[in-house]
């Protein structure tokens, strides 16, 4: 029996030969993972930042083209500055063309030989005139015969006419200007209506 014992005790040891006692360790069990979220949770907070991502980057687009039209505006602004800077000088040369114009309209017949010259001198300060503001795009708006433009004439007067169609110029009192095809002065003119 003592045999016995020995056998029983050396498979409880594990170890037959040394005598010694060895236990096996025992299995850890892996700790358990901190108590995981709620699933809906989770998909909740994902959502939320997906449309707060969503909302930043239509937030990113707004920002970049209200800054792309800020500088769009901003350049044609400047664009338009250039274009019309003339405009005050425009306005304050104009009457001058037309004093010199009322000057040439004199009849020649009656001032005599001796103002000959100067009518000269005043057509040629004229086309001077006329070629300088050519040169800075102010054109001349003459609408003898022209069918009356609200944008471009103003009617002083309206008077009946054999010769001239209804709603046409008559006669030009003033001549208008256009700066760069925008309208400096209207035309001062007279337009023919209809017979009663």
């Amino acid at each position: 029996m003592t045999e016995q014992v020995m056998a029983h005790n050396d498979t409880m040891t594990g170890d037959t030969e040394s005598g010694t006692e060895t236990k096996t360790p025992a299995r850890e069990e892996p700790q358990a993972a901190p108590a995981a979220e709620d699933p809906a949770t989770l998909a909740a907070e994902l959502e939320r930042a997906r449309a707060e991502l969503a909302e930043n980057r239509e937030r990113l687009l707004r920002v970049a083209a209200e800054a792309e039209n800020t500088r769009r505006r901003a350049e044609q602004d400047a664009a338009t500055a250039r274009k019309f800077a003339l405009e005050r000088f425009a306005t304050e040369l104009l009457p001058v063309r037309d004093s010199l114009e009322r000057a040439r309209a004199v009849d020649r017949d009656t001032a005599g030989q001796a103002l000959e010259a100067l009518f000269a001198g005043v057509d040629l300060t004229l086309q001077l005139m006329d070629s300088v503001l050519e040169k800075f795009a102010i054109t001349v708006i003459d609408p003898a015969g022209a069918r009356f433009n609200p944008d471009q004439h103003q009617a002083m007067s309206m008077v009946e006419s054999e010769d001239v169609p209804a709603n046409h110029v008559v006669e030009v009192v003033q001549k208008g200007f256009l700066l760069n095809d925008r309208l400096l002065r209207p035309a001062l003119v007279v337009v023919a209506k209809s017979k009663s």
